[in-house]
């Protein structure tokens, strides 16, 4: 028998000790306690495994009260757009890991509509600029003009642009000039534009959501690679099947307008954002994770159908975005932690725009997407 640890908080609330540190303590630290005998047994957990299972339950608690309301959100956007329940999830799990992503479908597949609901639902304030050659940085990022005063005196005051929202639709991007879409990257990456050598600081949580359309070409410009890797999914916009289409005409073309409803607001997206890094990843996901991305690097991969048609394959950006989505994507399904299968199923959309295709692939007729499925197989 003896004397053992006593947690502060039971004790003092005094500075002196914090929440969680343990001291030694003796008869006489507290002479007017009762002096009970604490048994000191040999069993005894040293590691704290009790704090750890009660940070885990924590966790998990936060983890089921926000998947309830991040159901919510995901049936406010599908009251609306219909028949894309994939896409809605990407987007909803790139607004989750704090990311951007860049929409690629066909004119009439709801893809402005599904940003404006997604603004709604999430509480977000949200813009559009649609991209056209003439576009020029100052549209977008803002500019300084120069006013008078009643007094006389003259002075820059500065004006900010549409970039200066929560959530961004960069509606038909690659119609933009380079030197336009260049504006973006700093918006993209750092929060933040500069303007007359001055740093302006763009509204928390930020988000783009960029469009584009696969088919029509003419009059448009490529992205660069260097802007490309800033968005943490590709999501194909398809058509929707049968039945989808038919709730859609039933839905649209009557007299009144099906409307979103709010359920997040900017705070607790950014709460929720901050829990998704804190989910544990086990080793095995995160050795999956940086096996696939490395292996679709022809200098490094074990497989000859990407040493030989893929140009240049995916950065350490793709392995970031992998986890970082893996964990928005496990919350979305109300899980504590990601698994394989989330790896699988997020592939493709985090790989397909961080990787080209050689001259050798182009002439054999090879997609891509038969190269990132062979790339699953091999690894997972």
């Amino acid at each position: 028998m003896g004397w053992g640890r006593v947690l502060s908080p039971v004790i003092d609330r005094s500075p002196l000790f914090r929440f969680g540190e343990s001291f030694q303590v003796s008869p006489d630290t507290f002479p007017d306690l009762p002096q009970t005998p604490i048994d000191e047994s040999p069993n005894e957990d040293p590691t704290g495994a009790d704090e750890v299972d009660m940070l885990t339950s924590k966790v998990g608690a936060e983890v089921e009260n926000l998947n309830r309301l991040l159901q919510q959100a995901r049936n406010s956007v599908a009251s609306v757009i219909f028949g894309q329940d994939l896409v809605i999830d990407l987007s909803i799990v790139t607004l989750l890991a704090g990311g951007h992503a860049l929409l690629i479908g066909l004119p009439g597949l709801a893809k402005t509509k599904l940003v404006q609901t997604l603004g709604v639902a999430f509480g977000l304030d949200a813009k559009r600029v649609q991209f056209t050659p003439d576009l020029m940085p100052a549209d977008i990022l803002g500019s300084e003009v120069l006013e008078q005063d009643a007094s006389g005196g003259r002075s820059f005051r500065f004006i900010a642009g549409p970039v200066f929202c929560q959530l961004l639709m960069a509606d038909e991007i690659n119609r933009a000039s380079p030197r336009t879409q260049s504006a973006l990257l700093q918006a993209m990456q750092e929060h933040k534009v500069s303007i007359a050598g001055h740093a302006h600081d763009l509204p928390r949580p930020f988000h783009v959501l960029a469009t584009q359309n696969p088919l029509e070409q003419e009059g448009t410009y490529p992205l660069p690679e260097a802007q490309l890797d800033r968005f943490l999914l590709q999501i194909d916009v398809g058509y929707p099947d049968l039945a989808a289409e038919r709730r859609l005409l039933l839905a649209t073309t009557g007299s009144e307008d099906q409307l979103p409803t709010a359920i997040f607001d900017g705070p607790a997206l950014m709460a929720a954002q901050k829990l998704v890094r804190s989910l544990p990843v086990g080793e095995t996901v995160l050795e999956a994770i940086l096996t696939l991305v490395r292996s679709g690097r022809p200098a490094d991969s074990p497989l000859e159908l990407v040493r030989r048609h893929v140009a240049w394959g995916p950065g350490p950006r793709a392995a970031q975005a992998l986890m970082l989505a893996s964990r928005a994507l496990a919350l979305l399904e109300g899980r504590l932690t990601p698994s394989l299968d989330d790896v699988a199923r997020l592939a493709r959309p985090v790989l397909q725009h961080r990787m080209a295709l050689s001259f050798a692939a182009q002439a054999d007729a090879v997609p891509l997407s038969d190269i990132i499925d062979r790339l699953i197989e091999s690894v997972l």
